[in-house]
């Protein structure tokens, strides 16, 4: 399969953290599951870094990580802008409406641990 990681998982593989839930770290160690990172949530990253100094990893690290561990870096464009549009607002925050949008126009599977996103249904997975 392939997934879209949020944030919080992309955090918690990289900090190899005991918050990573069994379900995901199963899933991160199949070798046939392909998986993917946004920008977005580089750019999520980013900004709490500036605004927690004491935040434990950068943007930078994290992207560096990731790319090394074999997760592919997905953009977003313009489509993914406008599939936010329909969207119904169950979710304010940006970055995570980004995710979803990406994940339903991709085909990718969205792995989450926040129960409002996991409301969206379809292709996004709480666990």
């Amino acid at each position: 399969m392939r997934f879209l990681l949020d944030t919080h998982f992309l955090l918690w593989a990289a900090e190899e953290s005991h918050r990573l839930p069994q379900a995901a770290a199963d899933l991160l160690e199949d070798e046939e599951n392909e998986f993917f990172f946004s920008v977005a949530s580089i750019w999520e990253v980013a900004i709490k870094v500036g605004r927690r100094p004491n935040f434990e990893i950068t943007a930078g690290l994290l992207r560096r990580f990731l790319i090394e561990s074999g997760f592919q870096e997905l953009i977003v464009t313009g489509d993914h802008a406008v599939a936010v549009e329909s969207l119904p607002p169950f979710h304010k925050d940006p970055f995570d409406r980004m995710l979803i949008a990406q994940a339903f126009f991709e085909g990718l599977v969205l792995l989450t641990v926040d129960k409002t996103v996991a409301k969206y249904g379809g292709l996004v997975r709480l666990v």
